[in-house]
């Protein structure tokens, strides 16, 4: 293990946060707001460890897997344990867990909350909170590699730990070159999104953080009725940015340089919003007659099935006294989530791809045992080791999911509460159903059962190994080599 790099990048982080940590500041100062000092003094005390913790760069940069994977979860629950101390601090959340729970939501993009109410909140800790969402929808690895390049193939590594999906590939050859591409269209789209909402005349400061939140899939709303109460321009400007969030990011690189035809045949983007349509037109039907016309329930639908899949979160109906149909349909789109290289969270897209692949592989293999069909995704074969991934992180979740619906069962909450909050929070949706529903909250669980959410929310947004192996003896063993 390189221990020297995994403290130097996870200084620069630091770093980073701190400075982030300045615009909250900076909204208090618009406003008039005293808890506005406590960023500041968060913000020196975070930047300062991390100016002494990579204030001498290693002499060899050069790490694998291991060290990305450690180095990404070690700063993510670093950042998450810096940013709830503002919260702590200025007294809008006065309990450090709840403070660490919302946190971790928010730069998670989950969007689930603790709060009952969100309209006493100071606008600096409303800012900061959509802001997180921002920050964790892309990561802040990917923000660090677009302006600190690595050596050797330690790029890849670090942005195999963070990105989403069953494996990372490179828009363009030199890594930093593609997180420059992909946060230069990740800030074109959230500001084009501001421009649309501020034309349908909603406030600044709510169009700001709505974007945010958008942009990262994330789900924080800025005041109590969310989108319940928002025009229905409002409603499918936000619907068409959520879906337009979840698609993976190499097909707006195609787009912009004029490669139109291989954009449309992307197969997990074309799969994605065949998913959308279907479950939004039946449910659409299923809830027609709850709605005055069927304008409004086309709308709905769209929201909901958008928001859920992306996992973004918001919500713009009370989908909880919907129909079983339509809660069942949401309920698996929990787990479909957006597409790989998108800011959307769930197991993917193209693992369902791959796994419905293998599955008619399978069968036709016992039908004609001496045929041989390649499972091809994009129109390239997938390699074993994708598939040989993709069937371990199905069955590390499986387990992961399962334990921790047996860890917060020890509340007596009923099952469908149960099921729907780790759904919630593992593949970082935010609103689940029951009392964990889009007008609850999960401020009645225990600080126990936060924690598990909490390490399942992070282990979710890092595609769970990153996480798991903080567990592993042997990762923080020394040895003479660094190689693994």
């Amino acid at each position: 293990m390189n221990y020297r790099v995994v403290f130097y990048i996870i200084g620069q982080i630091m770093e980073l946060e701190g400075a982030f940590m300045l615009l909250p500041a900076l909204v208090a100062l618009i406003y008039g707001e005293t808890q506005g000092l406590s960023y500041l003094a968060v913000a020196a005390a975070v930047a300062g460890t991390g100016f002494v913790m990579s204030r001498k760069k290693p002499a060899n940069m050069n790490f694998y897997l291991k060290e990305g994977f450690v180095t990404v979860s070690l700063s993510w629950i670093i950042m998450s344990v810096f940013g709830a101390l503002p919260f702590r601090i200025n007294g809008d959340i006065p309990h450090y867990v709840d403070a660490l729970f919302e946190t971790v939501s928010g730069f998670t993009t989950t969007g689930a909350s603790i709060l009952s109410s969100v309209d006493a909140l100071a606008k600096c800790n409303l800012f900061w909170r959509s802001f997180t969402h921002w920050i964790g929808g892309m990561g802040v690895i990917v923000f660090l590699l677009a302006i600190l390049p690595m050596a050797g193939g330690s790029n890849m590594n670090l942005m195999k730990a963070e990105s989403p999906g069953p494996a990372v590939g490179k828009i363009v050859p030199k890594i930093k070159k593609t997180a420059s591409i992909t946060y230069i269209i990740y800030i074109s789209m959230t500001v084009l999104e501001f421009l649309f909402l501020i034309a349908g005349r909603m406030p600044v400061f709510e169009a700001v953080c709505n974007s945010l939140a958008t942009a990262g899939t994330g789900g924080f709303s800025v005041t109590d009725a969310g989108f319940f109460t928002q025009t229905p321009y409002i409603q499918w400007v936000v619907t068409v940015f959520m879906i337009l969030f979840g698609v993976n990011f190499y097909v707006y690189y195609l787009l912009t340089i004029k490669r139109f035809s291989d954009a449309a045949k992307h197969e997990e983007a074309r799969t994605y919003l065949i998913i959308i349509l279907v479950a939004a037109g039946i449910i659409a039907f299923d809830i027609s007659s709850m709605y005055d016309t069927v304008a409004d329930a086309i709308r709905q639908s769209f929201f909901q099935v958008g928001s859920i899949i992306t996992t973004t979160g918001f919500a713009s109906a009370d989908f909880n006294a919907w129909p079983v149909t339509s809660q069942t349909i949401l309920v698996m789109l929990m787990f479909i989530g957006a597409c790989a290289g998108s800011t959307g969270g769930g197991i993917k897209v193209s693992r369902f791809i791959i796994l419905v692949k293998t599955f008619f592989k399978e069968i036709t293999s016992y039908l004609h045992p001496r045929s041989v069909k390649k499972i091809k995704l994009e129109g390239k074969p997938v390699e074993h080791e994708v598939l040989r991934s993709t069937n371990v992180y199905i069955i590390t979740f499986i387990v992961l999911f399962s334990a921790s619906m047996l860890l917060i069962s020890l509340e007596g909450h009923d099952l469908i509460t149960n099921f729907t909050a780790v759904a919630a929070t593992i593949n970082n949706i935010g609103p689940g159903l029951a009392a964990v529903g889009p007008t609850a909250n999960f401020g009645h669980f225990h600080a126990f059962s936060k924690l598990v959410f909490i390490f399942d929310m992070l282990a979710g947004r890092l595609e769970l190994f990153p996480m798991l192996m903080l567990f592993c003896p042997s990762i923080w063993i020394r040895r003479r080599s660094n190689r693994e």
